[in-house]
């Protein structure tokens, strides 16, 4: 069932930024990957009699689960509780199984263009959707524009470890071209600190740095000429829109720290932050009473307590260790840099975004923890003959 595991893997990693468009199709049809993905690989390691290769992803990995439930209990009569546990389990145990079955069944570079080809078919559904339905600002599958653009700039460094030249052009010029088109300012940081590491590791080559910003500057005298009006009502909206931003973003950054403050231990529960809005903002948005805190970190030390929060950063950083670990030890370094990249554009636009409910966060840790037990698992057997 080897091809079976492969296929959910790459299907689960490439629909996760076409959701809205599964959305429309059915309420739960975006659940089904992942679902079956989880369902095999159970079969697959009963039948093997095998247990997952313990490494230390594992152990933050169940204890944010531990206190996730902890806060899920303690605030269960809250409206919003259950549905974002459940949006929050889901994640750790895709994780688990990503962690396994790419470091066994799936090749690293598979998970990645997987991830690159989801990215751009939303990138050119977005676009098409600008030009169909008149929209100032890409969306395509999703709600927010700069949901969009995170997957997007988190895709786009992914290309480096892509072989084929061809077709990594062109899908770096669709996908820039794509998070351009959402306006998004948190997506530049994020993409332009995803660059400066690439460059400063030396795996983009300034030449492809240049090539791909001279195509984009035809596409952008294009659409001057093409649709001059539509793109400068655009700016004019996201200049209007963006101080607004500005504003509500300190509102719910500082209604979260209050949260934080009042609720160390477990937090307000998944979901809590919506609920207790309101009252840890004393109303400051009248017309926006749930909403999200549009930073990751808070929102998850909000409705997770510190304990969660530590937990939460603890896997990052372990991630960044690891991966820097597994890059200077491996003979193929450059799926590792192209992953430390597109970890920093998430890092960089989650402080703008709450986005710990989408899939490329807990790939990209899957994936670092998957190379480094392959590492350890062909160390090891180079090491075996000498050991007799």
């Amino acid at each position: 069932m080897t091809w079976l595991v492969r296929a959910l893997t790459c299907t689960t990693v490439f629909v996760a930024p076409l959701e809205g468009y599964l959305l429309q199709v059915h309420g739960h049809l975006a659940k089904v990957p992942p679902a079956l993905l989880v369902a095999t690989w159970a079969v697959v390691r009963v039948r093997q009699r095998r247990a997952p290769e313990p490494h230390p992803a594992h152990l933050v990995l169940a204890a944010l689960a531990v206190v996730l439930l902890a806060s899920w209990a303690v605030h269960a009569g809250g409206p919003y509780a259950t549905g974002y546990a459940l949006r929050w389990l889901p994640f750790l145990v895709v994780a688990v199984v990503l962690i396994d079955v790419v470091s066994r069944e799936v090749p690293v570079r598979a998970v990645l263009a997987a991830s690159v080809a989801g990215a751009v078919v939303a990138a050119v559904g977005a676009l098409l959707g600008m030009v169909a339905e008149g929209q100032t600002r890409a969306a395509g599958p999703l709600e927010d524009p700069n949901d969009l653009a995170y997957f997007l700039v988190a895709a786009l460094p992914l290309l480096v470890a892509l072989r084929h030249r061809a077709l990594t052009a062109v899908a770096a010029v669709v996908l820039a071209a794509g998070a351009a088109a959402t306006f998004s300012r948190g997506g530049a940081l994020a993409l332009t600190a995803a660059v400066a590491w690439l460059l400063a590791r030396r795996a983009l080559p300034l030449r492809a740095l240049a090539g791909g910003v001279a195509a984009l500057a035809v596409l952008g005298v294009a659409a001057v000429l093409f649709a001059g009006p539509e793109l400068d009502r655009a700016v004019r909206e996201k200049t209007h829109v963006a101080g607004t931003n500005v504003d509500t973003r300190e509102l719910r950054w500082q209604a979260a720290a209050r949260m934080v403050a009042d609720h160390p231990a477990l937090g307000v529960g998944p979901g809590g932050f919506r609920e207790g809005y309101p009252a840890a903002s004393r109303n400051a948005e009248i017309d926006e009473q749930s909403p999200v805190a549009h930073n990751m970190y808070l929102e998850v030390a909000a409705e997770l307590g510190v304990p969660g929060f530590a937990l939460f950063v603890a896997l990052l950083a372990l991630t960044a260790v690891v991966s820097e670990r597994v890059r200077r030890t491996t003979p193929d370094p450059m799926p590792v840099l192209a992953v430390q990249a597109s970890l920093i554009a998430v890092v960089v636009a989650s402080t703008f975004l709450s986005q710990q409910y989408y899939l490329p966060l807990w790939s990209l840790v899957a994936v670092v923890a998957a190379a480094d037990l392959r590492l350890r698992r062909t160390s090891d057997v180079a090491c075996a003959p000498r050991d007799q």
